[in-house]
C-alpha cells in the first residue's frame, strides 16, 4: 500500500514539475512543493490534556507519512508547537536530516512564509482547522474545509510553479 501511495505521489511531483514544451511564455523554473498534513492520532484518554502525545496508532501513522514522502527530498519541515504535531513531523525530519521549525498558525505571515520556502520542498504539520486554512491562504482559494476530528489521513499537495498554483487533496484513511 505504501509503495502504491509513493508511486502516486511521485507521479504528482513529476507532473507538477514539468511544463509542456508548447508553452508560449518564459519561465524561471522555480518550483515550490508543499505537503500539508494534520497530526496523527493523539491520545484522547484525558480530555482535559491540552497537549497530548500520539498514540501507538499515531506513531505508526507518522512513520507511514515518512514512508509516503520518502521519494521527496524535503528541504524544510514545519510543525506547530505541540507534542502531537512535532511527533508526526519527526520521522520525516529525521529521514531528511532536517530540524523541525516551529510556526504559530495564528500569527504566521503567509507571504513571508512563501518567500522563505520559495523553490523548496516543504512539509507542514498542523491541526484539523489550521491545515485547511493554511492551504487556502497560500492557494488564494477557499476549497478546503476544516478536517473532521476523526480524520488524520489527508495529504494536501500544493505546487507553485513560476507563480502558477495547483493543489490536490489525497485521502489515506
Amino acid at each position: 500500500m505504501t509503495q502504491k501511495i509513493a508511486l502516486i505521489l511521485s507521479f504528482f511531483i513529476l507532473t507538477c514539475c514539468f511544463e509542456s514544451k508548447n508553452s508560449s511564455h518564459s519561465t524561471t523554473g522555480i518550483v515550490s512543493n508543499y505537503y500539508f498534513i494534520r497530526h496523527a492520532e493523539k491520545d484522547r484518554s484525558n480530555p482535559s490534556e491540552p497537549n497530548p502525545h500520539l498514540t501507538k496508532k499515531g506513531l505508526d501513522r507518522a512513520n507511514t507519512w515518512s514512508a509516503i514522502l520518502s521519494q521527496v527530498p524535503l528541504d524544510l519541515v514545519y510543525s506547530t508547537n505541540y507534542h502531537r504535531t512535532i511527533e508526526t513531523a519527526k520521522p520525516a525530519a529525521i529521514k531528511n536530516n532536517k530540524e523541525i521549525s516551529i510556526y504559530d498558525p495564528n500569527t504566521i505571515d503567509y507571504d513571508t512564509f512563501l518567500k522563505h520556502t520559495n523553490g523548496k520542498n516543504t512539509l507542514i504539520v498542523g491541526h484539523s482547522n489550521t491545515i485547511p486554512k493554511f492551504v487556502n491562504a497560500i492557494t488564494k482559494n477557499t476549497y478546503y474545509e476544516t478536517i473532521k476530528d476523526t480524520n488524520n489521513g489527508n495529504l494536501y499537495l500544493v505546487s507553485i510553479i513560476d507563480g502558477r498554483i495547483s493543489s490536490q487533496l489525497l485521502k489515506f484513511n
